[in-house]
């Protein structure tokens, strides 16, 4: 904890609407203090430099990666922190949608005062909506607040994948499954997911089998069948063409495959109304 300060200042509450978001790359000076918090939630992301957060029982810092969530009413007691030449952020002050509630709970330091952790991929992701975030709610676009706060939606639901104890996922893992979602037509394995990741194959079948449940091979057959069951149901496409789409070259197999999924064979999934993605009644 710093052993000096200046002079406390009560800082500006933010006017806004829904949404107030920014970038700020500050010096060793920069401190921020408001004794009574403000109204609205507000998220800092540390994107470089380090950052100090103080509360009634010390003070916490913040390193690149971390995410800081003041609730409403919460001691603003931050700044740069000690030793630290800059603390580059990214902030946003916002008013939360009534379905964000469970998004806002987080691990706390201190009561009002939670942080969570995002690196690897959801961190860049994070990072991403953020910048958004910013871009979007100052665009002067019609409606640029709410722009601004569905990117800002992105950043709390990236940040929900990496909270401890609620199924943090792993962020190789997000790699792995969005590979997966774009490339369903190509020969895709196990070896080759996990090299893309720098992972060895049995580690990432561990992570899959830990994290969702299922085996690589199996989340990858299910993906191409609820997306051949899509192409069925919306398309025109032959059975030979929708194979083809979702990775099969033999339609013969992938017929096979389909009717173990979904209890029909392609040709009768089509043809039968108001079925879902695995063939089931709606």
């Amino acid at each position: 904890m710093r052993t000096h300060r200046r002079p406390r200042v009560e800082a500006l509450i933010p006017q806004f609407d829904r949404l107030e978001a920014g970038r700020f790359a500050e010096g060793p000076a920069y401190d921020t203090w408001r004794s009574r918090g403000t109204e609205d939630w507000l998220v800092i992301h540390t994107v470089g430099g380090r950052g100090r957060f103080g509360y009634a029982g010390g003070e916490v810092e913040s390193e690149p990666g971390d995410l800081v969530l003041l609730a409403p009413r919460t001691l603003h007691d931050y700044g740069t922190a000690d030793g630290a030449g800059e603390w580059l952020l990214q902030f946003a002050h916002f008013h939360p949608r009534t379905e964000w509630l469970p998004l806002l709970d987080w691990p706390l330091l201190a009561p009002g005062l939670g942080r969570i952790r995002v690196d690897g991929e959801a961190g860049r992701r994070v990072r991403e909506a953020f910048d958004q975030t910013v871009t979007l709610s100052r665009s002067g676009l019609a409606r640029a607040e709410l722009f601004g706060l569905n990117a800002l939606e992105q950043v709390l639901l990236w940040a929900s994948t990496q909270r401890p104890g609620s199924g943090r996922t792993d962020p190789r893992l997000i790699t792995v499954l969005e590979l997966i979602s774009t490339r369903l037509a190509e020969p895709l394995t196990v070896a080759g997911l996990a090299a893309a990741v720098g992972l060895s194959a049995s580690r990432l079948t561990h992570l899959f089998s830990e994290q969702l449940g299922l085996s690589p091979r199996d989340f990858l057959e299910q993906q191409r069948m609820q997306a051949a069951a899509q192409l069925l149901r919306l398309t025109g496409r032959t059975v030979t063409e929708v194979a083809a789409a979702v990775g099969y070259d033999d339609p013969l197999y992938f017929s096979t495959r389909f009717r173990r999924f979904s209890g029909r064979s392609p040709s009768a999934f089509r043809s039968a109304p108001g079925r879902d993605a695995a063939g089931r009644g709606g």
